[in-house]
């Protein structure tokens, strides 16, 4: 059975003539009419009552009527849909990002990105930078929202991103009434850091400033998520340097004071595969490289 042999069926079906059916399917009525008798021999059944001058359905042509009407409406949904997949407007993908980026640029991109394609289902799983080279390598996710370094020739990046770093303190700190301070005056202080394993170009830059300033910093504490580290800094055990879009995560309990002169910067980008060819990937990179760029403009004009 063909599906040639189907769509013949239909216009005949539909039409109760033979004619007519030739007409609309612009063939000639003999090889239509073949085509009717084989479609009835390979089933077993006879679909029409004929004579010279009337055509009708048989119960079993009635029934195969509705059958395959509704596959040819499937089909026609699948073509669809496949046009829609192959142009980027449906589909699936797996999203990797560090807990960070839910400060500022994160939400900005996939509420931007579901906007504009929201037939595409967005998976989404928090994790650390290197936990997504490795989820990259088992091609576990799609995209990633990184903190650089990552120095991996499969992995391909694009900044979206960079920013300087604050200093956070406990409300109750003496430093908490400034509004901006000097690396050195936190020379004193035990400090509560992401772990270099986690994000080591920062962690680097962070010691490496303390060190300019004249001092090697005491690290009391250890964490893996950015929020761990504001939440014991509010617990009074110590003070930190972080993002300044973490101060977007309000505590009553600290306070971010800008850094004069040097202050540490870091970098949030975008991450793939590199020998991943997916139209979807392409339109997310695509419309977070958009939508980053609008959000950098207002900053520049606020």
């Amino acid at each position: 059975m063909e599906l040639r042999q189907i769509k013949y069926f239909i216009a005949v079906a539909e039409e109760l003539h033979f004619g007519r059916a030739a007409i609309r399917l612009q063939i000639t009525q003999p090889p239509l009419s073949q085509q009717i008798l084989q479609l009835e021999r390979e089933l077993g059944v006879t679909l029409f009552k004929r004579t010279k001058r009337h055509v009708e359905l048989t119960n079993a042509g009635k029934i195969f009527l509705q059958e395959v009407q509704g596959i040819f409406t499937q089909l026609e949904q699948a073509k669809a849909l496949a046009l829609r997949a192959a142009e980027g407007m449906v589909g699936r993908l797996a999203i990797g990002f560090v807990g960070s980026a839910t400060f500022d640029i994160f939400p900005l991109v996939i509420r931007g990105f579901q906007e504009q394609f929201p037939n595409v289902d967005l998976v989404l799983y928090e994790m650390p930078t290197p936990k997504q080279i490795e989820a990259f390598h088992h091609r576990e996710i799609d995209i990633g929202f990184v903190r650089p370094s990552v120095f991996d020739p499969t992995i391909s990046l694009f900044s979206i991103q960079q920013e300087t770093c604050v200093a956070v303190v406990p409300k109750t700190h003496p430093l908490a009434q400034h509004t901006a301070i000097s690396m050195n005056e936190l020379s004193k202080e035990q400090f509560i850091l992401v772990e270099r394993e986690i994000w080591p170009s920062w962690y680097d830059d962070i010691l490496s400033k303390c060190n300019q300033a004249g001092f090697s910093p005491t690290i009391r504490q250890s964490v893996k998520e950015i929020q761990t580290v504001v939440g014991l800094v509010a617990s009074g055990l110590g003070v930190s340097i972080v993002p300044k879009s973490t101060s977007n995560f309000h505590l009553w309990d600290v306070s971010y004071l800008n850094i004069q002169k040097d202050s540490p910067r870091i970098e949030m980008s975008l991450a793939w595969r590199t020998d991943d060819e997916s139209i979807l990937v392409k339109q997310f990179i695509e419309t977070a490289a958009q939508i980053t760029e609008q959000a950098a403009n207002r900053d520049k004009h606020s």
